[in-house]
């Protein structure tokens, strides 16, 4: 495990595109407290993979498709899902078939009992002075 201390948002960018450029595939959870910074730093990492346009917060669409190099990249928000077994049914684990996609989840933790276990884990944490430590497992980066 990787631990890191984000002193402000320009650390929050550099941390994502480090990650961005070890080009992961397969699921990815973001954990933290509402306002820890989970959608943040998902947006700096999209636009470092390469994205261009606008990132929404899935919160209310639970799932938002990017086409990133020719790469689906998924960004899920579980925070509002009532019962996991509706991923089932939007068809979320076609996802994890993709060859090479990316499926970033804010909030596994709602459905961590039926998904796929996750490839990378980041956990946010804010601290007192209103920075964040940040602990990421199952990557290194340089």
């Amino acid at each position: 495990m990787t631990t890191v201390i984000l002193n402000d948002e320009n650390d929050t960018m550099r941390l994502a595109s480090a990650l961005a450029r070890t080009n992961p595939v397969g699921s990815l959870w973001l954990s933290g407290d509402l306002g820890a910074g989970k959608t943040t730093f998902t947006r700096y990492f999209l636009q470092a993979l390469g994205h261009t346009g606008a990132v929404k917060s899935p919160t209310y669409t639970l799932v938002e498709q990017y086409c990133i190099c020719d790469r689906a990249v998924y960004h899920a928000d579980l925070y509002r899902l009532n019962d996991p077994d509706e991923l089932d049914f939007i068809g979320f684990f076609e996802y994890f078939d993709e060859l090479n996609s990316l499926v970033i989840i804010e909030w596994a933790s709602k459905a961590e009992q039926i998904l796929p276990k996750p490839d990378i884990t980041i956990n946010i944490t804010r601290l007192d002075d209103d920075k964040r430590q940040v602990e990421i497992s199952g990557i290194r980066l340089e």
